[in-house]
């Protein structure tokens, strides 16, 4: 297998990216390569001791800045480190693309260059983020602000099917993000996308509210991306702040540091358990290939993990079970 990753993408770039790289190289039987800036990705390579056989550098004179604007950025910049990439994934030179970017000029690129699996409506961000009882995936969380309600079913039925490979779950529960749990609640989209999820040959359990979100209960919760990145947001500023106060108090007294230092097991557990690095990325479902939005913060340990998620993508077929599950669809409303 061979994943393409972007070089110059991400807050800690391309440092942590190389580290990622050269981390993912010694555990997978990957192949690698790097788009960007040669002389800077070298420069970090000769940091580190690793199979140089296994990592090449593929060089690039420009870069995607996180404000401009997506579609014309991918459009003008054909020698950026992100564009580069993504037309190794077109062309069959790497079988997955992992980017911490630009998220907007990645969705544009990933739709315009490597396309949309035949039958899409629209592509989604579906990010796995932490729960009380196990993790579960919000579905779009940021590429399609405005849905119809086939395109949430569609959302539905991809984050079902990776549940079932990528997770490992079987007959993963499907919930509708909606403000009450009643059938009719909601407005037109929510009303119509229940009714085709509810018809859909899926583990439709009904509408999700807000709170009922991070217990984990409900595997895939499918909404609009505007609905799913003010929830992925919130929750990540949430378990920061929770971070951030625990701290504090426990930090106040030297009965409270005793008390800490007690405890320090389980708020380690507990951190790892909501640390976004220990999932990778975002897959982006829906397109013609394996693509994983990693964060914009991304160290060393987040880009080995989105490499990890993207073999997993590669080792299950995820992309062509994809594709028949949605050609079945289609036959199935024709």
């Amino acid at each position: 297998m061979v994943v393409v990753v972007d070089g110059m993408g991400g807050d800690f770039c391309p440092n942590a990216v190389v580290e990622g790289c050269i981390a993912a190289i010694k555990e997978y039987n990957i192949e690698i390569l790097i788009t960007g800036s040669e002389e800077l990705i070298r420069e970090e390579l000769k940091k580190h001791t690793y199979d140089t056989n296994k990592i090449k550098i593929i060089n690039t004179t420009e870069v995607i800045d996180v404000g401009e604007h997506p579609v014309m950025a991918v459009k003008r910049k054909k020698d950026s480190s992100l564009v580069k990439a993504l037309n190794l994934v077109k062309n069959g030179e790497a079988d997955a693309i992992i980017s911490a970017g630009s998220t907007g000029a990645f969705l544009a690129g990933c739709t315009l260059i490597v396309g949309r699996i035949k039958g899409i409506n629209r592509p989604a961000l579906a990010p796995v983020m932490p729960g009380k009882k196990m993790p579960f995936m919000i579905i779009d969380c940021g590429a399609n602000a405005e849905c119809k309600p086939n395109y949430l079913l569609q959302f539905g039925l991809m984050g079902k099917i990776y549940f079932e490979n990528i997770l490992k779950v079987v007959n993963p529960s499907v919930g509708l993000v909606n403000i009450g749990s009643e059938e009719e609640k909601g407005n037109e989209l929510s009303k119509a996308t229940f009714k085709l999820l509810k018809e859909a040959n899926l583990n439709f359990v009904g509408n999700v509210e807000a709170r009922e979100i991070p217990t984990g209960d409900v595997n895939v919760l499918v909404c609009d991306g505007f609905t799913g990145n003010v929830i992925l947001k919130l929750y990540e500023g949430t378990v920061a702040t929770i971070f951030d106060l625990l701290k504090t108090n426990i930090m106040a007294s030297v009965r409270t540091k005793i008390g800490g230092m007690l405890l320090k097991p389980v708020f380690k557990k507990f951190k790892k358990d909501f640390d976004y690095k220990e999932y990778g990325g975002a897959a982006f479902l829906g397109v013609n290939g394996i693509c994983i939005k990693a964060h914009g913060s991304s160290d060393a340990k987040a880009f080995k993990n989105a490499i990890k998620q993207a073999t997993i993508f590669y080792d299950n077929n995820v992309v062509d079970k994809l594709k028949l599950e949605i050609e079945k669809l289609t036959d199935e409303k024709a």
